[in-house]
C-alpha cells in the first residue's frame, strides 16, 4: 500500500482522507500548511502527496512548484485537491506540475481511485 501526505489546513478533510485511505491500508502523513507539508515531504518522500491550493501563507500552488523543483520530491506524484474547479485553475495547476485534480466535495470511492491509480508503480525493467 502507499504512503500518502495529505497537505490540508483544514482538519476535518485531513481526518477524512486519514480515514478513508487508512481503511484501505495506506499510511497516511498528514500537514496543515505548505511549509510543514514541503518538509514532510522531503523527509518523509511518500508516494504520493494531495495538496490543497488554499493553504494560509503560501498556497498550495506555489508548494506544488516548490516540490516539482527539488531533485527528492519532483518524481512524487501530487495531486491537488481542492474546490477550485474552473478550466483556468485546472490548466495554472497542471502548467505548475500537478500530476492529477480531485474536486472538493469528493465521493470516498474517488479519492480512493485516484490514489491507487497513481502510487501503483509500473514496473521498470
Amino acid at each position: 500500500m502507499a504512503s500518502v501526505l495529505v497537505i490540508d489546513d483544514d482538519p476535518e478533510i485531513r481526518d477524512l482522507c486519514r480515514t478513508i485511505l487508512a481503511t484501505e491500508g495506506h499510511q497516511v502523513l498528514e500537514a496543515p500548511d505548505a511549509p510543514s507539508g514541503v518538509a514532510m515531504a522531503r523527509e518523509h518522500l511518500p508516494d504520493l502527496v494531495l495538496l490543497d491550493w488554499m493553504l494560509p501563507g503560501v498556497d498550495g500552488i506555489e508548494a506544488l512548484r516548490i516540490l516539482k523543483s527539488s531533485a527528492n520530491t519532483r518524481q512524487i506524484p501530487v495531486l491537488m485537491l481542492t474546490a477550485l474547479d474552473g478550466i483556468a485553475d485546472i490548466a495554472l495547476a497542471t502548467h505548475s506540475g500537478a500530476d492529477g485534480y480531485i474536486t472538493k466535495p469528493f465521493e470516498p470511492s474517488e479519492l480512493v481511485a485516484v490514489v491507487r491509480r497513481y502510487s501503483e508503480t509500473p514496473p521498470t525493467g
